[in-house]
């Protein structure tokens, strides 16, 4: 009995031996896991019970760590796709690693964006091989419809020497290549237009300096009126152009229609009549008022009938009238000139376009009058639109926003 209970005391001794020995060693791996973690300064000779707990606030602070990554990552990704560009970074084997919202409608895309498709990977390819510039770019033109243009740069991504990857951006220029040619058309045509006149102006003024007849002085004099009046109408329309541009939240105030087209009227009427042109208004048989600003409304108008006398031929008559369908108005001018041709109804509201530029100088106009009655229309929230066949007349129509009111008693007669 002795000697078993020796033996049990004996195999206990070893076993607590063992557990001691497992428990060290135990230890010793915790402190090593929280040393990788670089958490705390973990003493070589640290108990189990403090490494365990070293090792678990190494492991909250690596979770914490990685939800803050994610939390970056997240934040990275709602700004990228905030941008109006196209964002794409590959990783260094050459796959797409993240792509924001624009570049998506790139990738996989069929019919002519899959140009572009086909533009970043190569441009991708060509930053990871490290071939050619360090940022190469591709101008890509997708004839459309819509037609667009887009320019794509790439950028290698590199860390301490080391390669990350490769970001390509897309860049849509359709909006600026076409603000630029819309400024460069109107810096060559407001040349065109002032060089013109001012150069008839010194070519008149050295011709009557010479001249000693006193009644072709006054015809060279009239001629350097006619052409002084030229420049003059340029730039009042030049001015009246940027002052609706640059205010385009017009006063609103409820005006009745007809005394809007009477007062455009009275504006036209010394031209209409020097080429004995009748103006008929039709009579409306109910009370139509629009909201908006007076002198924008009578501007657009006069430079509607002042179109129709410019285009229509001697002793014809110009109609101008309104009509209601209960949601907008509607106030067409209506000639029996010219008319347009099909080609080139939806340019006649551009600055400065001319259908005829011959009968244009005959007829003295600057070309803005229709972008002017464009703009105000746009800024009163309308339109304006143009019904013509070439060698019949022009019906031009400006749709507003307006309601209809009670008839009068004197338009009820």
């Amino acid at each position: 009995m002795t000697a078993v209970l020796l033996v049990v005391a004996v195999g206990l001794v070893v076993l607590v031996a063992a557990l001691l020995v497992g428990q060290r060693r135990l230890a010793r791996r915790l402190v090593q896991a929280g040393r990788r973690l670089a958490v705390d300064v973990v003493p070589t000779g640290t108990g189990l019970a403090e490494a365990t707990s070293v090792v678990e606030r190494g492991v909250d602070r690596a979770l914490s760590r990685r939800s803050d990554v994610s939390l970056a990552e997240a934040r990275l990704a709602r700004a990228l796709s905030a941008i109006p560009q196209g964002v794409v970074v590959f990783d260094v084997a050459g796959e797409v690693a993240f792509r924001n919202k624009i570049a998506a409608r790139y990738l996989s895309a069929r019919h002519s964006e899959a140009l572009i498709d086909e533009a970043i990977g190569e441009l991708a390819e060509r930053v990871l091989a490290h071939q050619g510039d360090d940022a190469p770019s591709r101008t890509v033109d997708l004839f459309g419809p819509p037609r667009r243009t887009l320019v794509l740069s790439s950028i290698r991504l590199e860390h301490s020497a080391e390669d990350l990857g490769a970001v390509v951006l897309i860049d849509d220029i359709t909006d600026r290549r076409r603000l630029e040619a819309i400024r460069r058309d109107f810096v060559a045509n407001i040349s065109h237009e002032l060089k013109t006149p001012v150069g008839a102006l010194g070519l008149l003024a050295e011709t009557m300096s010479a001249e000693g007849d006193p009644e072709v002085a006054q015809r060279l004099a009239a001629r350097m009126m006619q052409e002084a009046f030229r420049v003059a109408r340029t730039i009042d329309d030049l001015l009246e152009l940027s002052r609706i541009e640059a205010d385009p939240d017009a006063r609103h105030e409820e005006l009745p229609v007809a005394p809007l087209i009477a007062e455009a009227i009275d504006r036209v009427a010394g031209a209409a009549a020097q080429r004995e042109i009748t103006i008929e208004q039709d009579a409306a048989p109910i009370a139509l008022s629009v909201a908006g600003d007076r002198r924008q409304l009578v501007s657009a108008l006069y430079n509607l009938l002042d179109n129709a006398v410019k285009y229509s031929d001697a002793g014809s008559t110009v109609s101008v009238g309104a009509r209601t369908d209960g949601r907008s108005i509607d106030v067409s001018v209506t000639d029996n000139g010219v008319g347009i041709p099909r080609r080139d109804l939806e340019r006649v509201f551009e600055r400065f376009y001319r259908v005829d530029r011959a009968r244009s100088r005959e007829t003295g106009g600057t070309g803005l009058g229709l972008s002017i009655v464009r703009h105000i229309a746009e800024n009163h929230g309308g339109s304006v639109r143009v019904d013509s066949n070439e060698g019949t007349g022009s019906t031009f129509t400006l749709s507003l926003p307006g309601r209809v009111g009670r008839a009068t008693e004197a338009e009820g007669r």
